[in-house]
């Protein structure tokens, strides 16, 4: 009997990497061609400005070495056998398998972990798994603040060659571009990407270019591409080996974008972009950089932008600026992405955010988010003051991130897509001791600056957590002091006034009456004709079909319970939401509905659940979020709003 496969279940075929064939219809072919020039900006933005400051770091940075014939293959050949197994067997060929309709993502990964555990003997695990994911999201945070600051920065320091006499002026121009940036958020990521996939097709054409160029002079350069060189530099130089690992895992800070926006473009347009052009640019500018070195190890202080004919230095630092402009746009974006979903999951207070496109539900504008990134981002620049200083901070979160998700792939392997323990054994081993020798060699960074990204990590994990307790705590306080719907219909009296038209009391949970219907009816001694508790859950899927968006069940004397249902990627609209109601016979007038929200004012107390300092900071972030009428988009002149005070 066929069984429909379980989401990130099926096997990939190899036309998802394969290039479009001419065979193809146009229309395909011009589709697939699209999301591969969106996916060549978007996705490999992060990755692909590494050539700015990775070499230049191994051989120039916090630990320099020699550059000279053993250290130089052996850096490369350890660079092409990290793009070979972390980037292209882990993230491009493994982790896009587990999808979620087509998503990906920290939180999807998370999603289909517990999903796999959910029903097991080993569900005792869920809640570590769900900890990790969380810890993995806030490690993303810390990431997210460097990588604008450490891409720009490298690329305007390109000034040093092509314009000596500008050098003073780098950070205050690296300044002025991050805060351009920021500042046009707010009309959406159209603004900029339209200009996405030319832009970064051009820098990588132009970073295999100038490889080509230099590796022309030295060919034997090629010869690092054995994993031979890895092995004798690991044999010869045990420590400068170890060190260099951090260097070397510069050039795959970005990889997880594979995963993230999966969604957005497609296995296949990614798989493409990877194999096809992003790859080859990359590994072909590494080399050029490397033979560089082995004619003139001076150039070891900026390789990049020293192996640029001088004539070329002045437009390639323009290139380089656009396309780490277009790197940081994307890990905003992505940022944006990562709050909303965690919002819909319950780990952070309702914020402000704006649908910027009519077409694309995924390009949204978190303004709290932006100005805080903005913030940080400018602190980092000024703080820092050059790229290599950020280096030293750059690559431990990416590393913490990169851990998790091999631990959660693994709950993957063998629960989800029952593997072959052998196999799921092996696949995982070998990847995790990669993960913690990368991590390893990154934790030296720690004294260095590599402390920021992680207390921003911790920052961001106690935020998270925080708010995911305090909601429990609030919602189990508020449920020993409900009424059961059944008590309170039986004792509504007759003689109780029903006025016309609809009411709409919204409420946390699917049990018990709202508070604020209580309050309304104490207050008021109405009830409306009809009346609706509803509930807004979030589900573990990226998204819910129309179809099961909405439930609705009588209570009976004219009371409904509407429960609906988003996936943490769906815009949350209620009166939208509401039009699903008329495949029920529940039709809504909008003139005569109105919608009722409890405002608790929350009181820190000594009760059993948190530290008072921990309840102190729920009821603050409690304080600080947006309205519910804002974030269900709810009509103004229809919600009233009704204050109640709860001890947690």
């Amino acid at each position: 009997m066929n069984q429909e496969p379980l989401p990130g279940s099926e096997t990939p075929a190899l036309s998802d990497w394969a290039p479009p064939r001419s065979q193809n219809s146009p229309n395909k072919d011009h589709r697939i061609a699209a999301l591969v020039l969106g996916a060549v900006g978007v996705v490999f933005g992060d990755i692909g400005t590494s050539p700015l400051y990775a070499l230049k770091e191994a051989f120039n940075g916090a630990h320099p070495m020699p550059a000279d014939e053993p250290h130089v293959f052996g850096v490369l050949s350890l660079v092409f056998w990290t793009f070979m197994i972390v980037v292209t067997l882990k993230y491009a060929v493994l982790v896009m398998r587990a999808d979620n309709k087509g998503e990906g993502g920290s939180l999807v990964l998370v999603a289909l972990a517990s999903q796999a555990l959910a029903d097991g003997k080993n569900k005792w695990l869920t809640p570590v798994v769900v900890v990790l994911g969380i810890f993995a999201g806030a490690l993303f945070y810390g990431d997210s603040m460097i990588t604008p600051a450490i891409s720009v920065l490298s690329a305007v320091e390109g000034l040093n060659v092509a314009v000596p006499e500008l050098s003073d002026f780098v950070v205050p121009i690296t300044v002025v571009i991050l805060m351009c940036l920021f500042m046009i958020q707010r009309y959406g990521t159209r603004i900029v990407g339209h200009a996405f996939g030319p832009i970064t097709l051009l820098w990588f054409l132009s970073l295999a270019v100038l490889g080509v160029i230099n590796i022309v002079e030295s060919p034997e350069i090629l010869q690092a591409l054995s994993p031979y060189y890895a092995f004798v530099f690991f044999l010869k130089y045990k420590t400068s080996a170890v060190l260099a690992l951090a260097a070397v895992f510069l050039v795959v800070t970005g990889a997880e974008a594979l995963y993230a926006d999966m969604g957005h473009f497609g296995k296949k347009a990614i798989r493409i972009s990877w194999f096809w052009i992003v790859f080859p640019g990359l590994m072909l500018n590494y080399l050029g950089q490397g033979a560089l070195l082995l004619d003139n190890p001076k150039a070891a202080e900026n390789p990049f932008y020293l192996m640029v004919p001088e004539w070329a230095a002045l437009p390639m630092v323009i290139l380089a600026t656009m396309a780490t402009a277009v790197a940081s746009q994307a890990v905003i974006s992505g940022t944006f992405s990562l709050s909303r979903q965690a919002m819909q999951m319950g780990f952070l207070p309702r914020m402000e955010t704006i649908h910027t496109s009519e077409t694309e539900r995924g390009q949204i504008y978190v303004p709290f988010i932006n100005w805080t990134l903005m913030v940080s981002v400018l602190a980092l620049v000024l703080g820092f003051g050059s790229s290599s200083n950020l280096a030293a901070a750059y690559g431990v979160a990416v590393a913490g991130d990169m851990i998790v998700t091999t631990v959660q792939l693994a709950v993957v392997m063998f629960l989800l897509w029952r593997w072959p323990v052998w196999l799921a054994s092996a696949i995982f081993v070998i990847f995790f001791i990669i993960d913690l020798a990368f991590f390893g060699a990154n934790a030296t960074k720690i004294p260095h600056g590599g402390w920021v990204p992680l207390a921003i990590a911790a920052a961001g994990f106690l935020l998270l957590t925080t708010w995911k307790k305090g909601r429990a705590l609030l919602f189990a306080r508020m449920a020993e002091e409900a009424m059961p719907v059944d008590l309170f219909l039986n004792s509504l009296s007759a003689n109780v006034t029903r006025v016309p038209g609809t009411a709409v009391f919204l409420s946390a949970t699917t049990d018990g009456v709202p508070h604020a219907l209580l309050h309304n009816l104490k207050h008021n001694k109405v009830v409306h004709e009809r009346v609706v508790f509803l509930t807004v859950i979030t589900d573990e899927r990226a998204h819910v079909a129309d179809s099961a968006r909405l439930e609705v069940q009588h209570l009976g004397r004219r009371f409904y319970r509407f429960i609906v249902r988003y996936g943490f990627l769906d815009p949350t609209n209620i009166p939208a939401a509401l039009k699903c109601a008329a495949k029920h016979n529940f039709d809504f007038n909008d003139m005569e509905t109105s919608f009722f929200l409890g405002r608790e004012t929350l009181i820190p107390s000594r009760r059993p659940g948190m530290a008072l300092w921990r309840e102190s900071l729920f009821a603050w972030m409690s304080r600080s979020a947006t309205s519910a009428l804002d974030f269900f988009h709810l009509p103004p002149n229809r919600v009233v709003e009704l204050g109640t005070q709860v001890e947690i």
